[in-house]
């Protein structure tokens, strides 16, 4: 029973019946096949999709977010605690003129700032509050490059100042690299020696690359991130990280100017009254659905050691984890492979196969070869496209009443054979032949007889073309042409005789002929070099004028002219 059933399956995909039904049976069983398992992966899809826009989904991304950028944070800040730590750099911010101790201090901070991600690193000695920034040059001041001295009562000085006067060992601030004219984030930690400041190390990172610590996971097109501090002020905005007044220069703006959306503001201002120091341990981010448009999610996540937090606002493309999405790609993908590779070898075996069959046959049959058109047996569309072919075939280049090529096909292929000729300058042989007497044949036997006697003429004419290339055809009523390609005049001659002979040998009957008690034929040959632009229809026309003379001559005989008078 189960072998029944493969077999009915086998012949339902490739047994006899209409190709085309074939074809939409097999391709609409695998589109089912495939449709079903791709069903199935977008329902996965949709599934973590819905899970993905999904309020703990939001708050774990943003979470994710703000503890890549704390980590980041936390590495800048404990390679500063070790510069601050090492005796190397006490000493020298202690003795600042002694160039022994300046010399070991730039060793120590330059293989720190090689470790930092920003690659910068800034000093200040509390004592002179001379401001130097470390350089990858030792010949600069033995490193060091001396560019301010702070004053205390200077606003743009100020920073320094509530940075050792802070209860933390370090303090985060914005302000301008007065070197790059930049706006960075500053990582300020503080070098104290029994608890006393007496200096500070700071580094500047890059808005470009807190961003791409906090936002890495979304579609920047579809998300609005930003950092604000304790107070709401607005730290970095990823809408302005290409703004040069935004990076270039100080302008403060708060949270609540940038948005509108009361819950997002409220949200926003009792998180901010909760903010006591730095976030230590983990803080659940809160989120808020928002109800006006292009946004729909907004998440507050505070980011560790600092006391900054990561609002990110964002739609529900945005909130998409598209590592998630490989696995389903992948499985897609290889369904929509499998479903072109079975598609492709069916299609091969049931449609091109079949087809590369009949162009081969086809290309034989043009050389004139024995050749049965490919799948003229079948019962599908390639049958009847076989058959049309040969039929069409038949009538182009064939006549309907000898079976020998027709005038049609002599002219198609006439003046190939003259082009092909005139590259060497080979030779060409062209007969004419017409029938003695025959319209008196028809008038004495009738018609139908006639229509015997000019096929039985034809395949005499026929018969006497025995190579590969050399055609007889039925030029019009009793007359035929033999097309000879390099045949020179005693090749010519030998056939025509041959020809003659073959006609009398059959020994129809012709009681009305003037020449001979049966059926003969009068020749007319041209043998000539074909030369560059010549027209086959001059051929035609010196061997219509060798028949003339056989007949001005007593007919039943050949007459040669040659081209080359």
């Amino acid at each position: 029973m189960k072998q029944k059933r493969k077999s009915n399956l086998s012949r339902l995909l490739f047994g006899v019946g209409r190709l085309s039904q074939r074809i939409r049976n097999i391709n609409i069983l695998l589109f089912l096949l495939a449709f079903s398992v791709m069903a199935g992966v977008m329902l996965t899809a949709f599934s973590s999709i819905i899970s993905g826009i999904s309020s703990d989904y939001a708050g774990r991304s943003a979470a994710s977010s703000a503890d890549s950028l704390s980590a980041r944070i936390t590495k800048e800040i404990s390679l500063l605690a070790a510069a601050a730590r090492s005796n190397a750099v006490t000493g020298w911010l202690m003795d600042e003129d002694n160039d022994e101790k300046q010399s070991s201090a730039y060793n120590e901070m330059l293989a720190t700032m090689n470790e930092l991600y920003s690659n910068n690193l800034y000093v200040v000695v509390g004592e002179s509050l001379n401001e130097y920034k470390i350089e990858d040059d030792y010949s600069i001041t033995r490193g060091f490059f001396q560019f301010d001295t702070l004053h205390a009562d200077a606003p743009l000085d100020a920073w320094y100042f509530d940075s050792i006067t802070t209860d933390n060992e370090y303090m985060l601030n914005v302000a301008m690299d007065r070197l790059l004219e930049r706006k960075r984030v500053w990582i300020n930690y503080t070098v104290k020696v029994d608890g006393v400041p007496i200096g500070l190390l700071c580094t500047g990172l890059e808005f470009s690359h807190i961003a791409g610590e906090l936002f890495s996971i979304y579609d920047f097109d579809n998300t609005r991130g930003m950092i604000i501090d304790e107070n709401g002020l607005i730290i970095i905005d990823s809408y302005l990280l290409e703004d040069e007044v935004f990076l270039h220069q100080e302008i403060e703006s708060m949270f609540e100017d940038a948005f509108s959306e009361p819950a997002l503001i409220e949200a926003m201002w009792e998180h901010l009254d909760g903010i006591n120091g730095h976030f230590e341990g983990v803080s659940a981010p809160v989120v808020i659905k928002l109800t006006s448009d292009p946004y729909h999610f907004a998440t507050i996540a505070p980011i560790r050691h600092t006391n900054w937090s990561a609002v990110i606002i964002y739609d529900s493309s945005s909130s998409l984890d598209i590592p998630l999405f490989i696995p389903i790609t992948v499985a897609m993908l290889f369904v929509l492979i499998i479903f072109a590779l079975a598609t492709n070898a069916i299609s091969y075996r049931l449609i091109f196969l079949p087809l590369g069959k009949l162009r081969q046959s086809l290309s034989r049959l043009k050389e004139d070869k024995e050749e049965d058109v490919y799948g003229s047996d079948r019962d599908d569309e390639l049958g009847e496209l076989s058959n049309a072919i040969m039929d069409w075939f038949n009538k182009a280049n064939y006549d309907a009443l000898t079976g020998i090529h027709n005038r049609r096909y002599m002219e198609n292929n006439f003046q190939h054979i003259m082009e092909y000729l005139s590259r060497s300058g080979g030779v060409l042989s062209v007969f004419m032949v017409d029938v003695d007497y025959f319209k008196k044949y028809n008038d004495n036997y009738g018609h139908e007889q006639g229509d015997v006697c000019l096929k039985t003429i034809a395949q005499s004419v026929n018969s006497s073309v025995t190579r590969t290339g050399d055609f007889a055809a039925r030029y019009g009523g009793e007359e035929f042409a033999l097309i000879l390609p390099s045949t020179d005049k005693a090749g010519a001659c030998l056939v025509a005789d041959k020809l003659l002979d073959i006609v009398r040998s059959q020994g129809l009957p012709h009681a009305a002929s003037d020449v001979a008690e049966f059926v003969t034929v009068s020749v007319g040959v041209t043998t000539g070099c074909v030369k560059f632009g010549q027209r086959w229809e001059e051929y035609i026309k010196r061997a219509d004028e060798a028949l003339y003379l056989s007949k001005q001559n007593g007919r039943n005989r050949y007459t040669f002219l040659a081209m080359d008078v």
